[in-house]
């Protein structure tokens, strides 16, 4: 059956409302839930639907499931606000399982799964990258006749508002010397549109039923380099001192007791991964990848030309 009303978990998100303005744009009827729905009015249109519901609660997620086609899970957090993996296990096995139920309850054929690079390699360590495998070996083994999955697993995400390089920019602008935990750590940032395009293409597309695939941008960086970088566009000269392990791993066991957890430990566990893929790699669906420079300096750097260039695309409805 063809995919028409699509029901997405997460749908506010940096992902997710990138993801609800291009699936309602090609005609899509799409559902967003969320706990506070007056904060997001902004997604809300003829083809989107904005609802009060708590997602982990199977009994609603059942309900607001009914008469949608299919669900796209893109739920996930980078921490948690203890240590032990708690939060890591609800946010991406314990909903990934309520999901699955809901969906073969409501009779929803369809599920696209958000997951991530590295998740549950053997190497793994982290609890963000062991859940991210536990779920998605969990969607994908309650797969069968009545339900096809589809995951993803991109690694860093960059554009506009992202986490990433603006998380860069703003230690350069707050501090002359940056000490630079895991500096040599290897990642293949993706542009945020690239991610949106491979979930629209899979929708409704049969030959991606039951993959798992990769998202990885066409330029590897360490992070030294990406540091380097963003202070170029800002055009500030900045000190940069690379931490070796030990030092790394104070710093991470420092920032992780700050509000909003600037490095934690368990992301310096992360870390200790290439998030990369093979040498050889293309992105699925014949998308060109995009390249961090074409983006970047349109919403890192002047605030001037650039921000309104950027507001103009996105008042007409485009992304960057």
């Amino acid at each position: 059956m063809k995919v028409k009303k699509v029901c997405i978990l997460g749908g506010t998100g940096f992902v997710g409302q990138r993801l609800v303005l291009s699936l309602s744009q090609h005609g899509y009827q799409i559902r967003v839930l969320s706990r506070h729905p007056e904060r997001h009015r902004n997604l809300e249109s003829r083809e989107v639907e904005l609802l009060e519901a708590d997602v982990h609660n199977e009994a609603q997620l059942r309900d607001q499931l009914a008469g949608t086609d299919a669900v796209i899970n893109l739920v996930g957090i980078l921490n948690e606000r203890g240590s032990d993996g708690t939060g890591f296990r609800r946010a991406h096995v314990d909903l990934p399982r309520t999901v699955v139920a809901a969906c073969k309850a409501a009779g929803v054929g369809r599920l696209l799964h958000m997951s991530a690079l590295k998740a549950g390699h053997p190497l793994a360590v982290s609890h963000y990258l062991q859940t991210k495998g536990e779920g998605e070996n969990l969607v994908h083994a309650a797969a069968g006749a009545d339900l096809a999955v589809t995951s993803f697993r991109p690694s860093v995400i960059f554009g506009q508002n992202d986490n990433f390089l603006n998380r860069f920019a703003f230690l350069l602008r707050i501090s002359p010397v940056i000490p630079l935990a895991c500096s040599e750590s290897r990642l293949a940032p993706i542009y945020v549109g690239d991610v949106v395009a491979a979930f629209a293409a899979a929708l409704n597309d049969p030959t991606s039923h039951g993959n798992r695939y990769d998202l990885c941008g066409p330029k590897v960086y360490n992070i030294r380099q990406l540091v380097d970088y963003t202070g170029k566009l800002l055009q500030l000269q900045r000190l940069i001192i690379p931490l070796n392990p030990a030092l790394s791993q104070m710093q991470a066991q420092i920032l992780g007791r700050l509000p909003g957890k600037p490095l934690s430990m368990d992301n310096y566990l992360s870390l200790q991964l290439d998030s990369v893929c093979a040498p050889d790699y293309t992105l699925p669906f014949a998308i060109s990848p995009t390249r961090m420079e074409e983006i970047a300096p349109y919403y890192i750097g002047d605030r001037g030309q650039r921000t309104r260039y950027c507001q103009l695309r996105i008042q007409a409805g485009r992304e960057i």
